[in-house]
């Protein structure tokens, strides 16, 4: 049985003004700052033509996603990787996969494969990990991430529907 929620008509205009266009997918936002602005959308496993959907979260937030744009600019991707314990994160991806199968609602078609962001090994996107761990993942790359950008400095509070 899925888990998944719809956003509200009201989220998705502003997820669509966020993005500059119209989402491809159902999805929920599960983290917000404190007045209430999206910054982390949790996406269903599919797209709507059905079409596997590996990013089960997916960091929105403008300021957030310009800063870790940043970080994986100037190679943090590498330095993460080797800067992580490499079981920790093996754990981050499993972790992320049993999540998203448990909210896949089309389980007919074929699955997204892999851990955070699609990853099955080491790490792809900072911005994957960080949403990751925004929702209460203990992600390793996430927590460097937001200690590395100074994120308990911003006025985030994570909320699920």
């Amino acid at each position: 049985m899925s888990t998944f929620h719809d956003a509200s008509p009201d989220d998705l205009a502003v997820l669509e003004q966020l993005l500059g266009r119209p989402l491809s997918g159902r999805c929920a936002v599960v983290v917000r700052r404190s007045d209430g602005t999206p910054v982390v959308i949790e996406n269903e496993p599919h797209l709507r033509d059905g079409t596997p959907m590996p990013t089960l979260y997916w960091l929105v937030d403008p300021e957030l996603h310009d800063a870790v744009s940043r970080l994986e600019s100037e190679g943090g991707v590498h330095r993460f990787e080797e800067m992580v314990d490499a079981y920790e994160l093996a754990a981050a991806h499993t972790e992320y996969a049993e999540r998203r199968s448990a909210v896949t609602v089309q389980v007919d078609r074929v699955q997204a494969q892999g851990g955070v962001g699609g990853t099955r090994v080491g790490i792809k996107c900072l911005h994957a990990h960080l949403a990751n761990f925004l929702v209460g993942s203990p992600d390793p790359v996430g927590k460097l991430v937001a200690t590395t950008i100074g994120l308990p400095a911003l006025n985030v509070l994570s909320v699920r529907d």
